[in-house]
C-alpha cells in the first residue's frame, strides 16, 4: 500500500530548494527560509485566511524551488546570458562565414582531384557545409557555456571609444579577422601539403605542389602571403583604406598572379609525382575523363585553364576590391 508523506508543504519545499545547494550554506538559507516562510503565513492567517491556504499562497509566490535555489547559489538558468552573448553571437557569425566556405572549397577540390562526377561532388560540398555548420555552432556554444559557468567575469568591457562613426566605411573587425584566417589557413595548407599530404599514397604523403619549390619558390609565396597580412594589419589600425594601401595591395596581387603563372605554365607548380599518382591509382577515371575533354586538350589542359582563371581572378577581384574600398574612403 502507498505511504502518505507527513512532511509539511513548508518542508517539502525548503527540502526541494536546499538539495542542489551547497552543504555549507544549506543549514543557512533553510533557516532563512523557515522564517520568512512562517511570518509570510502569519500575516496572511492574520487576515483571516485558514493555515492551509495561507501557506500554499505563500508557496505559490515564492515560485518553483529550483529557480529559487539557483538564486541563493548565483548560478545561471540560460544557457549564456547577456554577459557573454554579445561576444559569442558575432564570434559565431565571423565563424559560421569562414568555417563552412573554406571545409567546402577543400572537399570540392579534392573531388575535382579524385575526378568524381558531378552529383558526388555537390552531395559532399553540401555534406560538409551542413557538419561544419553544426559543430561550429555547437562547440562555440559550449565554450561560451561553460564559461558562462566558470568565470567570474568578462575580461573585456565596452566603452564610448567602440561607437562606430556612421559615415566611417573603414575596415571591421571581422575584415581583419577574415583575412588573417585565410591567409594562415592557405599557409597552413601549403606546410601540410608537403609535411601530411593531402594525398597518400600507401600511408606515405603525395604533395601535390611541387617539392622542388621549396626553399625559394615556397619562400616566394609565403612571403607575398606575410606581405598581405602586414598590410591587413596596417589598414585595421589606420581604420581606413588610402591610395598607397590600394597600391601596395595591387603591387601584392600583381606579384603573386605573375609568380603563380609563371609556375603554371612552366610546369613548376604541381607535382609530377603527384600526377604519376593520378595515373596509376585512377587510370580508370583519368582515362575517362580524358576522352571526355580531348576536344579541349585533355582533362589536365582543363584543369591548368581552370587553376589559371582562379589565379587571375583571385587576384583581380583583390586588386579592384582595394581600389573600390579606398574611393568610398576617399569620399567620406
Amino acid at each position: 500500500m502507498p505511504t502518505t508523506s507527513t512532511a509539511t508543504l513548508t518542508e517539502r519545499y525548503i527540502s526541494a530548494t536546499v538539495r542542489s545547494l551547497p552543504p555549507e550554506v544549506q543549514d543557512d538559507v533553510r533557516a532563512e527560509l523557515e522564517a520568512s516562510i512562517a511570518d509570510a503565513v502569519e500575516a496572511r492567517r492574520e487576515q483571516g485566511e485558514d493555515p492551509q491556504s495561507a501557506e500554499r499562497a505563500v508557496i505559490v509566490e515564492l515560485g518553483d524551488p529550483g529557480v529559487l535555489a539557483a538564486g541563493y547559489a548565483d548560478r545561471p538558468l540560460q544557457l549564456i546570458g547577456p554577459k557573454y552573448y554579445l561576444a559569442w553571437w558575432r564570434l559565431l557569425k565571423v565563424l559560421l562565414w569562414i568555417v563552412p566556405t573554406f571545409a567546402a572549397a577543400g572537399v570540392a577540390l579534392g573531388k575535382v582531384f579524385e575526378f568524381a562526377t558531378f552529383g558526388e561532388t555537390v552531395g559532399a560540398v553540401a555534406t560538409v557545409i551542413v557538419l561544419s555548420i553544426v559543430h561550429v555552432g555547437f562547440w562555440t556554444t559550449l565554450v561560451f557555456a561553460i564559461l558562462e559557468r566558470t568565470a567570474t567575469a568578462p575580461r573585456w568591457s565596452w566603452n564610448p571609444d567602440r561607437l562606430p562613426d556612421p559615415s566611417d566605411p573603414g575596415p571591421r573587425r571581422a575584415d581583419l579577422i577574415a583575412a588573417v584566417v585565410f591567409l594562415v589557413a592557405a599557409a597552413g595548407a601549403i606546410l601540410w601539403d608537403v609535411l601530411r599530404g593531402f594525398v597518400r599514397d600507401d600511408g606515405v604523403p603525395v604533395p601535390i605542389l611541387d617539392p622542388a619549390l621549396w626553399p625559394v619558390g615556397m619562400g616566394v609565396l609565403l612571403a607575398l602571403m606575410v606581405g598581405e597580412l602586414v598590410l591587413a594589419v596596417a589598414v585595421y589600425r589606420a581604420r581606413r583604406w588610402t591610395t598607397g594601401a590600394a597600391v601596395v595591395n595591387t603591387l601584392l596581387a600583381v606579384a603573386f598572379v605573375v609568380f603563380a603563372l609563371y609556375l603554371l605554365l612552366s610546369d613548376q607548380l604541381v607535382n609530377p609525382g603527384f600526377l604519376e599518382y593520378l595515373a596509376v591509382e585512377h587510370a580508370a577515371g583519368l582515362a575517362e575523363a580524358d576522352a571526355r575533354a580531348a576536344e579541349q586538350g585533355g582533362v589536365m589542359n582543363v584543369l591548368s585553364v581552370i587553376l589559371g582563371v582562379v589565379i587571375v581572378g583571385s587576384g583581380l577581384w583583390d586588386a579592384i576590391d582595394g581600389w573600390i574600398k579606398a574611393m568610398r574612403a576617399r569620399r567620406s
